[in-house]
C-alpha cells in the first residue's frame, strides 16, 4: 500500500480548516524552531496555540505515536519528512531552508535564516563537499551525497516562450546587483537578488531553444551565485550554501567550467570565514579541476591565491608561499581582457590583495611576514576604488594590523581609522568578522595612546 498517496490527502483536508492560527508561522520563536528545522520544538508551540498531537498528526500524514515521539525530542532529520510535515502543515518551505519558491521569496525577504546548532555545521560541509565533489569529477568521491538541494522550479505562470533577449536581461540584472553589493555591502542588494531570482527561475519552465536553455543555465547559476554571496556576506551561512548548491548545479547543466570553479571558490571562502581551512581546501582543490578544465589560467590563478590562504590559516608557509607565487605566475600567463566576467574581478590590484591576506594570516604567527604584507596590501588599498568599499575596507583593516604588528603603532591607528570610516557604511556582517584581527591587536597595545583610541572606536563601532 502507498502510504504517501494517503498522507497527502490528509494533510490537504487538515489545511482546509486548519486549526493553526494565521499568525503561528511568524512569531520569533516559531520561526527560529522552523529554521533550526526543531521540529519537536515546532510541534511544542503548535500544542500551546491549541492544537492537538490528532490534529498535527492529520496535517503531517504521521501516526500520533509519531507525533508523540518527536515531541519527547526524537529528531527529524530526512528531507522527504521535513518536506512532507512543510507542505502538511502548510509551512512555507524556506522558513525551514528546504527549498526558495516565489511564496517562500516574497514572505522571507529580510528575514535572517536559522542557523542550526554547531556541531552541526561540520555534517553540512561534508554534505556539501560530497555534492560538489559529484557536480565537478561526476561521481560521490567524499560518500554518497543525501538528499535534494531545491524542489523544482517555483509552480507560477512562467513566459511561454523566451529568447536571448530575456536572457540578457538576467545578466544584466546580475551586474548591476552585483555592483550594489562590491559597493555597499550584501545587506543592502541581498532582498533585490532573491527577488530578482525568483522571477528568473521560472523561466526554466518556458520553451526555447538550446542554445537560449543553455545560456539560461549559465545567467541564473551566476544569480545564485550572487545570492549565495550576499547571503555570506550578511552572516546566513545556511541559505548561502543552498543558493551555492543550486548555482552548481546550473553551471554544470550549463557546461560553464569556469563558473563550477567561481561557485566552488566562493563557498571555500565561506569556510575560509568559518576557520575551517581543510574544508576550504578541499572544495578550492575541486575548483582547481574544473579551472583547468576550462583552459582559464585567470581561473587557476584565483584558485591557487585562495589555496595559499587556506595553507597560510593551516600554518603551512611553505605551500602557501609555493602557491601564491603559481597564482602569480597563472596571472601573468592570463587573458584578462577577453575572460569571464565571473572570473574578470580578479585584475592585478586582487593579485596585490590576496598577496596581502596571505601574508597578514603568516605574520601573526610571524611578524617577518609583515615586510611582504604592507607593500602588497598599500598597493591594493591605492588601487581599489569607492565602488569597491568592501574590498578596500578589508585591505585597510589588514594594513592597520599589520602596522600594528610592526610597531608602527601611529600609523597603524590611523590607517584602522580609516577602515572603520569605510566599514561604518557598509551593510556587511563580514566586514566586521574580518576586521576582529585588528581590534585584537589594538587591544594588545592599550598601553599606547593611539592604539587605545584605535581600540575605543572598534569598541563603539561593534556596539552600534
Amino acid at each position: 500500500m502507498d502510504a504517501s498517496s494517503g498522507d497527502s490527502v490528509s494533510g490537504a483536508d487538515a489545511r482546509q480548516g486548519s486549526p493553526v492560527p494565521p499568525d503561528a508561522w511568524e512569531q520569533p520563536d516559531m520561526r527560529s524552531a522552523l529554521a533550526a528545522r526543531e521540529i519537536s520544538a515546532v510541534y511544542r508551540l503548535l500544542r500551546k496555540h491549541g492544537v492537538s498531537q490528532r490534529q498535527i498528526a492529520a496535517m503531517t500524514g504521521q501516526s500520533q505515536s509519531e507525533v508523540s515521539e518527536i515531541l519527547k525530542g526524537r529528531q527529524v532529520m530526512a528531507y522527504d519528512v521535513l518536506t512532507r510535515i512543510a507542505d502538511g502543515l502548510g509551512v512555507p518551505r524556506g522558513y525551514m531552508g528546504l527549498a526558495y519558491d516565489e511564496t517562500t521569496a516574497i514572505r522571507v525577504v529580510g528575514s535572517s535564516d536559522g542557523r542550526q546548532a554547531e556541531e552541526d555545521e561540520s555534517v553540512k560541509r561534508r554534505r556539501f563537499l560530497a555534492h560538489a565533489a559529484q557536480v565537478t569529477m561526476g561521481a560521490a568521491v567524499f560518500g554518497p551525497e543525501s538528499g535534494t538541494w531545491s524542489e523544482a522550479p517555483a509552480r507560477t505562470p512562467a513566459p511561454g516562450r523566451i529568447g536571448m533577449t530575456d536572457v540578457r536581461q538576467v545578466e544584466a540584472a546580475t551586474r548591476a546587483l552585483r555592483s550594489l553589493d562590491y559597493q555597499y555591502g550584501g545587506g543592502f542588494c541581498r532582498d533585490a537578488v532573491v527577488a530578482q531570482l525568483s522571477w528568473g527561475q521560472q523561466m526554466l519552465e518556458a520553451n526555447s531553444t538550446e542554445l537560449v536553455k543553455s545560456r539560461l543555465f549559465v545567467a541564473l547559476a551566476d544569480l545564485h551565485s550572487l545570492a549565495g554571496w550576499t547571503s555570506f556576506d550578511t552572516g546566513l551561512m545556511d541559505s548561502a550554501r543552498g543558493h551555492f548548491a543550486n548555482a552548481l548545479d546550473l553551471a554544470k547543466q550549463g557546461d560553464s567550467h569556469p563558473l563550477v570553479a567561481n561557485v566552488l571558490y566562493r563557498m571555500g571562502r565561506v569556510y575560509l570565514h568559518q576557520d575551517a581551512p581543510n574544508d576550504a581546501l578541499k572544495l578550492f582543490q575541486l575548483g582547481q579541476i574544473a579551472a583547468q578544465e576550462s583552459g582559464s589560467e585567470l581561473a587557476v590563478a584565483v584558485l591557487c591565491a585562495n589555496e595559499a590562504w587556506a595553507y597560510a590559516m593551516m600554518g603551512n608557509e611553505e605551500q602557501a608561499t609555493k602557491l601564491l607565487g603559481r597564482s602569480k605566475d597563472e596571472f601573468a600567463r592570463a587573458d584578462v581582457a577577453n575572460a569571464e566576467s565571473w572570473v574578470k574581478f580578479f585584475n592585478e590590484t586582487d593579485v596585490y590583495a590576496m598577496t596581502g591576506t596571505v601574508h597578514t594570516v603568516l605574520a601573526q604567527k610571524n611578524p617577518e611576514h609583515t615586510k611582504y604584507a604592507i607593500p602588497a596590501l598599500t598597493r591594493a588599498v591605492e588601487s581599489y576604488t569607492d565602488d569597491m568599499a568592501r574590498s578596500k575596507t578589508f585591505m585597510l583593516s589588514a594594513l592597520a594590523t599589520n602596522h600594528l604588528l610592526d610597531g608602527d603603532l601611529d600609523h597603524g591607528a590611523k590607517v584602522g581609522g580609516k577602515a572603520i570610516d569605510y566599514a561604518e557604511s557598509i551593510k556587511s556582517e563580514r566586514v566586521k568578522d574580518r576586521m576582529r584581527p585588528l581590534q585584537v591587536e589594538a587591544e594588545r597595545r592599550r598601553n599606547n595612546g593611539d592604539a587605545r583610541d584605535l581600540a575605543d572606536r572598534l569598541k563603539i563601532f561593534y556596539a552600534a
